[in-house]
C-alpha cells in the first residue's frame, strides 16, 4: 500500500521491459567496467593465482621427495665403493671394482684425488663397454669433468652441480684412509637426470592442469555470473525503464515496479529492488500532488483571467467615454482618466496573455495542418514596420514557399510576439533582420537584431514567465511604462513545443538571434522552367 493508501501498482513482468532488454544482453553484462566483468576476471585470476601456488608447492614437494630417495641412493652407492670396517679403499684396483657391483646406477661416477689434488682415478658406470661389449662397464671421465671434480669438499656434505658434456650430477666428497692415514680424497657422483624429467613433466603437466582450469574457471564464473547478476539486471532495467519517463510535467502514471521476487529484503539484491519500489511509490505520490497542484493553479489562472475580462473591459469603456468631455475636466483629472485607460489596456493584454498560457498547459488545442511559412513572416513583418517605423525592417525568403505542419494563427502570434520583442527592447534606429530557411526536417525563421543585447544572467531565462531584460535592452522613448507583461517570450516557447519545435537565443553586444524551429510540411520548389513568383518581400528600411 502506498502512504496515499492506494494499492501498490502492479509490477511489470520480464516481457514488459522491451526498450531495456537489450541494455541489458550478455555482452552488456561483460562490457568494459561492468560488475560481471570484475566478478569473472577476478575470481580468474584468484583460480591461476591458487593453481600457481598449488604447483609450485607440488613441485617444490616432489623435489624434495626425489631429492631425498636419490640421497639414500648415493648413500648406497657410496657404501658400496667404501669399505664399512675400515673405512679404506677397497683393494688396489681403485673404484672401478665397486662401480661394477650390483644395484649400482648407470651414470654413476667416482674420481680419487690425492693429498695435493691431483687425480688418481677418474671412472663412469657406463650401459656398454669402450670394446662395444654389451652390459655395464666402466669408463673414464672427461678431464673436463675431473677438473670441476675437484672442488668439491671432502666434508661429506650433498651438492649439486653441472658437469660438462655429462649433466646435472648429485655429489659427495669423502676423504680415504689406508691404516688410518689420510691418503687422499674420494668424490661419489650419481646422475640427476631422472629427477630432473621428472620434475620437469610434473610441472608441465601441472602447468597444462591449471590453463584447463583457468579455461573452465572463466567459462563457469561466467554462466555463474549471469545467473547471479540476473535479479540485479532486472532491477537496473526497471530504473532504466523509468528513467525513460517524462516525469517533467503534465500527469506521469508510475506503473513500474521492482518484480516481487526482486524485492524481496532477505537478499542484498531484494532490499535494493525493495528501496525502488519504495521510492517509486514516493515519486509517483510526488508527482501527483504536483500535477493536483498545478491543475489548481492553471485552473485559478484560467478562471481569474476570464473573470477578469469583463470588468477590465467595462473599466475600458468607461474611461473611453472619458474622452468625449475630457477637455472640460480638470487636468490632474484628465491625466489620470488617460493613465486608467492605459493600464486597462496593459492589463488586458496581461490577462488574455495568462489565459492564453493556461490553455496552452491544460493541452494545447492546435489546428495543425500544413500552412505557409513564408506568407506568415511576411504578414508579421508588415505589420512590425508599421507598428514601429523607426526600426530598419528586413526580410529575407528563400525563392519557394516553405510549408511548415503547424496551427497558423499560433505561429503568426509567435512572429507577433518575437518581433514586438525585437522593436520595444531596442533603441530607434536598430536592424531587425528576419529570415526564413530550411534545415533538414525542420522550417527554420531567424530574427536578428543589432542592438545593445542581452546579458548572459537574463539570456538563460528569457522565456520564463514574467522574465524581463529591460534593464539591458533599451525601449523606444516613446513606448509606454510597463507596455511589456514578460509574457511574450514566455508563449513563443510554449506555443513552439506544442508545435513539438524549439527555439533558442544567442545573444552578445551589437547582435541578439532568436532562432525557431518547427516541423516542416514539405517544401515547394521553384517551377523548372523560369524563376517563378518570388514571394520575398522587399527589404524594409
Amino acid at each position: 500500500m502506498t502512504q496515499s493508501g492506494q494499492p501498490d501498482p502492479a509490477p511489470l513482468p520480464a516481457a514488459g521491459l522491451p526498450r531495456t532488454a537489450g541494455l541489458l544482453s550478455r555482452s552488456a553484462t561483460f562490457g568494459r567496467d561492468t560488475l560481471g566483468r570484475q566478478l569473472v576476471v577476478r575470481v580468474t585470476v584468484l583460480v591461476a593465482l591458487m593453481a600457481l601456488l598449488i604447483t609450485t608447492a607440488t613441485a617444490l614437494a616432489a623435489q624434495q621427495l626425489l631429492m631425498s630417495q636419490l640421497d639414500r641412493q648415493l648413500d648406497a652407492v657410496t657404501a658400496r665403493l667404501r669399505n664399512p670396517s675400515s673405512n679404506t679403499w677397497p683393494g688396489g684396483d681403485g673404484p672401478g671394482s665397486g662401480l661394477l657391483r650390483p644395484g649400482q646406477p648407470i651414470g654413476t661416477l667416482a674420481v680419487v684425488y690425492d693429498n695435493d689434488g691431483t687425480p688418481q682415478y677418474g671412472v663412469m658406470l657406463t650401459e656398454r663397454g669402450a670394446a662395444g661389449q654389451g652390459g655395464a662397464a666402466v669408463t673414464d671421465l672427461p678431464d673436463a669433468a675431473i677438473t670441476r671434480l675437484a672442488d668439491v669438499p671432502p666434508d661429506a656434505a650433498k651438492s649439486s652441480l653441472v658437469l660438462s658434456g655429462l649433466g646435472h650430477y648429485r655429489v659427495v666428497g669423502f676423504r680415504i684412509l689406508s691404516d688410518g692415514t689420510d691418503v687422499g680424497s674420494l668424490v661419489v657422483g650419481v646422475p640427476l637426470h631422472e629427477v630432473d624429467q621428472t620434475i620437469l613433466q610434473l610441472v608441465g603437466l601441472a602447468a597444462l592442469l591449471s590453463l584447463l582450469a583457468i579455461v573452465a574457471t572463466v567459462f563457469a564464473s561466467r554462466s555463474l555470473v549471469v545467473r547471479s547478476l540476473r535479479p540485479l539486471n532486472r532491477v537496473a532495467a526497471t530504473a532504466q525503464q523509468v528513467s525513460q519517463l517524462r516525469l517533467d510535467r503534465g500527469e506521469v502514471a508510475l506503473a513500474v515496479r521492482v518484480p516481487p521476487a526482486d524485492a524481496n529484503p532477505a537478499s542484498e539484491v531484494g532490499r535494493v529492488g525493495q528501496a525502488i519500489n519504495h521510492m517509486l511509490n514516493n515519486v509517483e505520490e510526488a508527482l501527483a500532488a504536483r500535477q493536483a497542484s498545478e491543475t489548481k493553479v492553471r485552473q485559478f489562472v484560467a478562471d481569474a483571467s476570464h473573470e477578469l475580462r469583463n470588468p477590465l473591459a467595462a473599466i475600458r469603456g468607461y474611461a473611453e467615454l472619458t474622452r468625449r468631455d475630457r477637455e472640460q475636466l480638470p487636468t490632474e483629472a484628465a491625466y489620470a482618466m488617460s493613465r486608467v485607460e492605459s493600464e486597462a489596456e496593459r492589463m488586458s493584454h496581461l490577462v488574455e496573455d495568462m489565459l492564453l498560457l493556461a490553455r496552452l498547459d491544460a493541452g494545447p488545442d492546435l489546428d495543425l495542418q500544413p500552412c505557409d511559412l513564408s506568407e506568415i513572416v511576411i504578414n508579421a513583418v508588415s505589420d512590425a514596420r508599421a507598428a514601429g517605423p523607426d526600426h530598419a525592417w528586413q526580410l529575407t525568403l528563400p525563392h519557394y514557399p516553405v510549408i511548415a505542419y503547424g496551427d497558423q494563427h499560433r505561429l503568426q502570434q509567435v512572429m507577433l510576439n518575437l518581433l514586438a520583442n525585437a522593436r520595444t527592447h531596442t533603441p530607434p534606429g536598430t536592424q531587425v533582420r528576419t529570415e526564413v530557411s530550411v534545415s533538414e526536417a525542420d522550417a527554420v525563421v531567424t530574427v536578428t537584431d543589432n542592438g545593445p543585447g542581452i546579458p548572459p544572467e537574463v539570456s538563460n531565462r528569457v522565456f520564463e514567465r514574467f522574465a524581463r531584460g529591460d534593464a539591458s535592452r533599451t525601449r523606444t522613448p516613446d513606448a509606454r511604462t510597463g507596455g511589456s507583461t514578460g509574457l511574450g517570450l514566455a508563449i513563443v516557447a510554449a506555443v513552439v513545443e506544442a508545435h513539438h519545435g524549439s527555439v533558442a537565443v544567442s545573444s552578445q553586444p551589437g547582435r541578439t538571434r532568436f532562432t525557431v524551429r518547427v516541423p516542416l510540411a514539405q517544401v515547394l520548389p521553384a517551377p523548372p522552367h523560369g524563376p517563378g513568383p518570388d514571394m520575398r518581400a522587399p527589404t524594409m528600411g
